[in-house]
């Protein structure tokens, strides 16, 4: 049977973009001061989760909700389960939007929104792959269960709670990455630094804060300063302003009396890849560290000037190298410091190779740093890295599919990301950016090219085919 997947698509179109900006249209933040017993992770991922899985029942599948962590969606029958996986929950939007980020825009031929492409546009481009294999009635030999998760971007604990509960896939990829496929994905682990609260200096730094997640490039930072006089508080504004000026950064300084509010801005960028942002706490700690500070707060302005524009872990004496898997990276995500409250600390989030492991990190950071600080929080659950051979079926099948749509050669990746298909010992990640494709994760101004869109609901409905007929 020869089956004109792209007719199929185009066909569908209009409501394949018809369900994508109902669901953008749903603030799916993680917020953990609004849980309660049927929104585990606040009402924003809940409700994503239960629009998308109302889709599942509007068009006629089999649909279970596992009590608003996750759920699935589900076709056929057959002794293995195909899973594809996707997730409703997105990082927070942050400032810098030229629109609202959760009233979508299209404009040159894309659509601009908070999740359009990580990963509500992958998500629904896959899921119009499974409706369309269902509306022509294929003949498919396997279970295919579209997974839908609500807590990709935090602690994952929505998986954690569906496999509780569900049966795990044989096999299968999750659409939240890139073609033409990644069959790698580096171990994810933070290790945060924690620092005394106290002050000493004729500098005394109030507070310290950035960062919205550990997999987020912190775009702003402010700080409260307390300086000796009003003229050291005029002469600290200028000696920012000159500052932002010489880096590339903005931000304003403003005088109250003795104080100094502060705010620099940089840019974000999704935390696997911290290269591609710039770091406004490292800034901002470099700028203060001119000044004289002491006790905890001049450790903690040290600690963040040090690791300054590292993002290979090189200062930490945490950096590795593998030669299939590539470098450790390390996002510096979240940095908080109070004057007087317990609980000073930064977050160092670190996507790494084989051949080390978080002791190693840990241990290495403990010898660079560990004058300044208390102690070493090292995140206990974590993933380790991941690995699916390119002779496996799933891999040659994918990889068959995508050469055959866009005619060119497939070939490896290995990413610092993580994604669900990770939680399959034959499981990957496929789609949905295309090679060359511009990377709005986790940044302002996210947005999905619409051919890219319609290319991967192509893509998508072709693999789950061949995958599960």
């Amino acid at each position: 049977m020869t089956i004109n997947w792209q007719q199929e698509v185009e066909s569908r179109k209009d409501d394949l973009l018809n369900d994508l900006i109902e669901l953008l249209k749903v603030k799916s933040e993680r917020e953990d001061d609004k849980i309660t017993a049927d929104a585990p992770f606040g009402p924003g991922p809940r409700d994503a989760l239960l629009h998308m899985l109302a889709y599942g029942e509007r068009d006629g599948f089999i649909v279970k909700n596992v009590d608003n962590y996750a759920g699935h969606i589900e076709y056929g029958e057959g002794d293995e389960i195909l899973g594809i996986f996707g997730h409703m929950d997105v990082v927070p939007a942050g400032d810098g939007w030229d629109t609202d980020p959760y009233v979508p825009v299209i404009k040159d031929n894309k659509i601009y929104a908070r999740g359009s492409s990580d990963d509500k546009g992958p998500s629904m481009a896959a899921y119009y792959g499974l409706k369309i294999i269902k509306e022509l009635g294929l003949p498919v030999s396997k279970k295919i269960r579209f997974v839908v998760g609500s807590d990709e971007e935090s602690t994952w604990k929505d998986m954690d709670y569906y496999f509780e509960h569900e049966a795990m896939p044989d096999f299968g990829f999750a659409p939240d990455a890139e073609f033409p496929i990644i069959n790698g994905e580096k171990g994810n682990v933070s290790i945060a630094p924690y620092f005394e609260s106290t002050n000493g200096g004729t500098y005394e730094l109030i507070n310290f804060k950035a960062g919205l997640r550990p997999n987020m490039v912190p775009q702003d930072a402010i700080a409260t300063i307390v300086t000796p006089s009003n003229e050291a508080a005029n002469a600290l504004k200028t000696a920012f302003d000159a500052y932002v000026k010489e880096n590339p950064i903005s931000g304003t300084a403003d005088v109250d009396a003795a104080n100094v509010n502060i705010k620099l801005i940089g840019k974000s960028a999704h935390g696997a890849n911290p290269q591609s942002g710039i770091n406004a706490a490292t800034y901002l700690a470099v700028f203060l560290e001119d000044f004289d500070f002491a006790g905890g707060a001049k450790n903690f302005i040290a600690t963040a000037s040090h690791i300054h524009l590292d993002v290979y872990g090189e200062k930490l004496g945490a950096a590795h190298n593998d030669e299939k898997m590539g470098k450790l990276t390390m996002n510096a995500g979240l940095f908080e410091f109070i004057a007087g409250e317990e609980g000073a600390y930064i977050n160092f989030n670190f996507r790494y190779p084989q051949g080390t492991d978080k002791e190693t990190m840990a241990a290495a950071i403990e010898q660079s740093i560990g004058q300044y600080v208390t102690k070493l929080d090292v995140q206990e659950k974590h993933s380790g890295p991941h690995y699916v051979p390119m002779e496996d079926p799933l891999v040659s099948t994918l990889l068959a599919v995508y050469e055959e749509h866009t005619g060119e050669k497939g070939y490896e990746q290995i990413i610092g990301g993580g994604t669900y298909g990770r939680l399959l010992k034959r499981g990957v990640a496929f789609g949905a950016m295309f090679p060359g494709f511009t990377d709005t994760m986790h940044q302002a101004n996210e947005f999905m090219s619409l051919d890219d869109l319609f290319r991967a609901a192509v893509i998508y409905a072709d693999a789950i085919y061949r995958l599960a007929k």
